[in-house]
């Protein structure tokens, strides 16, 4: 049994290379083969033809040799400057497709496989996009100057540098007109780490994945050589935020002129954020990441992942990289985090959705509402209409449904044909050609404007090319709570729900409810594109602040904040890693802070435990929830949806949506409902039996039973929708789901 045991032990050894174990010399210490890490990206993600990539150390000393598909490129690996007796390199010439590197250290070796795929893309999002509107000539430079035309069919723009400074005094950069001498007027400032630097920073505008790709970070072209991973900006504090954008509502077929620009409530969500840079944060965004370009967050994930992986190549990488952002920056932060496990370690996110597809299903219940009472007027009461959809007035009520034309692609409805201030015009892009676009009548092959058809690469499509829904209202109650308080008679009831009916696939009324397709539904899931919250936000720090305050009116709504909260709740079974701040507004510099002490608590944890352990048991003292009172009251106390029952909630109320009301849970996760027969003990008030019989009439299959999860499955982590093989969840192309 001995014997076997030690043969088993050699032969794990061999299996991790080329290993003859030195035994032959006499020297029986064991050792393992050189480690090698893809520090760009994943080594199935590598873009652009070139990977960074780290060798880990042997306390032999022995020589390191490299090969890359059989040819030696030792000279291209040097020491690393941040990571003793390792050695780094940036591996070129790489092929699209798989490569194998082998790292050899005194006899032993290891192989490792890279995959590579061309900086144009895709690589997990599917497809390309058709049409897609270049605008590298619109897009504008920090000097003011253009991008200038795009080199070919990608939208590719040749790479450009361009180099800012801080006035001594002044708030505001301006560019630097000799790179080789440093104005007069220069100021200074001294980084986290202490560093003092002249107030010049560099900003790097590329194309990646047929997005625009920047990146910022002091950095004095005077005294300093050219950025490397080699050679890291004296300036940089190795902290790195990607920037986010905004607003969905037209992000679809575009490169995209600017970037995602957005100051709010004393935050800074900007690529040139002068506070964050001088204390010596690097910045980076891509236009595929603002959803007013694309609000299709698989492809916006993936241009995340090769922007960072260029700046990695660029500067070299980071200690940790956060995201922040608000409003669509909320769900640009989010989605991606969940979607890809590692691309950021923490998220900092203010005026919260939790995606774009949540507004759009919510706004879709909201306009079949408001449809039904523009239709029958006065049977319902502003009061009565506020209590049916959870929300605090009639009017907020109606500006969440007229979120609907995000699902819109028919151009000009005739007037009075919907709910009042519905927009008239299917929301595009001025850059969208209009002979381009979809027109049932005389286009009908065109694109099509919507927030389903800009992701049809994960809902699939139908016969006719256009991308299926998944919103479904088949059993849902509408005003349910409202009937069971007595806010609202039986008859209301019967009669809203009879004429809710549903859309067909050009969002026009129907008579009969929606069936969502349950295919587009699970991959919406699968996706990420609807959040989850089981993949990478299960195991970093999350810190939510209020960011815009108006359940009055405008969509913003606190309770998109709570659904968030609660899909993790389901997803993890607590949110010890989620902390909410709410105010009017939140002081925004104490909120960022404390959330950088949280990431840089867990980043330093070496301790035993999972990732997420680490990231609760390293929340700091103030990392809690509570609200403001203003800019110097904190009242801490656990932050609830509701008008009352505390401090915070009597300070800053919240309500609900309509498929709340209907029963279903804040989480806002299940589109299509579990179904159970009709009870009259399900009921808080008394039926007829004539109105019993309506009712089953109403509802012939039966009603929701928000007790059972309905169609709810969570996010792939890392999951592709082509052309990458690994976590395939669905090839549009071949139209078979997993």
């Amino acid at each position: 049994m001995q014997s076997i045991a030690m043969l088993a032990a050699v032969l794990a050894l061999a299996g991790c290379g080329d290993n003859d174990n030195d035994i032959a010399t006499g020297d029986t210490t064991p050792r393992s083969p050189p480690s090698v890490r893809a520090v760009s990206s994943m080594p199935e993600y590598v873009s652009g033809g070139s990977a960074l990539v780290d060798i880990g150390p042997d306390p032999s000393g022995a020589a390191v040799t490299v090969q890359l598909n059989g040819v030696d490129i030792t000279d291209a690996f040097e020491p690393s400057p941040t990571l003793p007796g390792h050695m780094l390199g940036l591996v070129t010439d790489l092929e699209d497709g798989s490569n194998t590197l082998v790292a050899s250290q005194d006899g032993r070796s290891t192989r490792y496989e890279l995959t590579s795929y061309p900086i144009t893309g895709p690589i997990v999002s599917g497809p390309h996009q058709d049409p897609f509107i270049c605008q590298t000539a619109e897009f504008l430079l920090p000097d003011g100057t253009s991008l200038q035309g795009a080199l070919d069919d990608d939208c590719t723009a040749a790479p450009q540098v361009t180099y800012l400074y801080l006035p001594d005094g002044g708030d505001e950069l301006v560019p630097l007109g000799d790179t080789g001498v440093l104005p007069d007027d220069v100021a200074m400032t001294t980084t986290s780490t202490g560093a003092t630097r002249p107030f010049v920073v560099r900003v790097d505008t590329a194309t990646v994945d047929r997005g625009i790709y920047q990146s910022a970070v002091l950095h004095d072209p005077t005294t300093e050589e050219q950025p490397s991973p080699f050679n890291p900006p004296k300036g940089w504090n190795r902290r790195l935020i990607a920037v986010e954008g905004f607003g969905c509502p037209g992000g679809w077929y575009i490169q995209g002129a600017s970037q995602g620009n957005l100051s709010i409530a004393g935050a800074d969500f900007t690529l040139l954020n002068v506070r964050r840079l001088g204390e010596g944060y690097a910045t980076f965004a891509n236009t595929l990441q603002h959803a007013s370009n694309n609000c299709n967050h698989v492809l916006a994930s993936e241009a995340a992942m090769m922007s960072k992986e260029q700046f990695i190549k660029n500067h070299g990488e980071p200690e940790f990289t956060v995201s922040a952002g608000c409003s669509g920056g909320s769900y640009g932060s989010a989605l991606p985090a969940d979607r890809i496990p590692g691309l950021f370690d923490g998220i900092l996110i203010a005026c919260t959705f939790p995606d774009p597809l949540t507004i759009a299903l919510s706004a879709s219940d909201g306009r079949l509402l408001q449809r039904y009472w523009e239709q029958h007027p006065g049977e319902f009461s502003d009061d009565e209409i506020a209590a049916v959809t959870g929300n605090k007035t009639a009017q907020a009520h109606l500006d969440l449904a007229d979120q609907a034309r995000r699902t819109d692609p028919v151009p000009v409805r005739p007037q009075g044909s919907d709910i009042s201030g519905y927009a008239v015009d299917a929301a595009w892009n001025d850059a969208v050609p209009v002979d381009l676009r979809y027109d049932p009548d005389s286009n009908p092959t065109g694109a099509r404007p919507t927030v389903y058809d800009a992701s049809r690469n994960i809902y699939g499509v139908d016969n006719d090319g256009y991308a299926l829904r998944p919103f479904d209202n088949i059993g849902v109650q509408y005003g349910l709570a409202a009937l069971d308080a007595g806010t609202i008679s039986v008859a209301q009831f019967l009669d809203l729900n009879a004429g809710a009916g549903g859309y067909d696939r050009d969002a026009n009324f129907a008579r009969d409810r929606s069936q969502g397709d349950p295919g587009a539904m699970r991959r919406a899931q699968q996706s990420g594109l609807q959040l989850a919250g089981n993949g990478g936000l299960a195991s970093i720090p999350i810190f939510d602040i209020t960011g815009i305050y108006n359940d009055d009116g405008g969509y913003h709504y606190q309770w998109f904040h709570f659904a968030l909260r609660e899909r993790l709740l389901v997803a993890n079974g607590d949110t010890d890693n989620h902390v909410m701040w709410r105010g009017d507004p939140v002081p925004y510099e104490q909120a960022w802070s404390t959330f950088i002490a949280w990431v840089m608590a867990d980043k330093a944890d070496t301790a035993q435990g999972t990732q997420r352990d680490k990231v609760i048991r390293n929340r700091p003292a103030a990392a809690v929830d509570g609200c403001w009172r203003d800019e110097t009251t904190f009242i801490a106390e656990r932050q609830t949806l509701g008008t009352d029952g505390s401090q915070c909630n009597e300070l800053f109320p919240s309500w609900s949506f309509p498929r709340y009301v209907a029963g279903g849970p804040l989480a806002a996760n299940i589109m299509k409902c579990d179904l159970k027969p009709v009870s009259r003990e399900d009921y808080g008030v008394t039926f007829t039996d004539a109105e019993w019989t309506r009712l089953q009439e109403v509802f012939p299959d039966g009603v929701c039973d928000w007790s059972e999860p309905g169609s709810y499955t969570g996010v792939v982590a890392n999951g592709s929708f082509g052309p990458s093989p690994v976590n395939l969840v669905y090839d549009i192309t071949d139209e078979v789901s997993d």
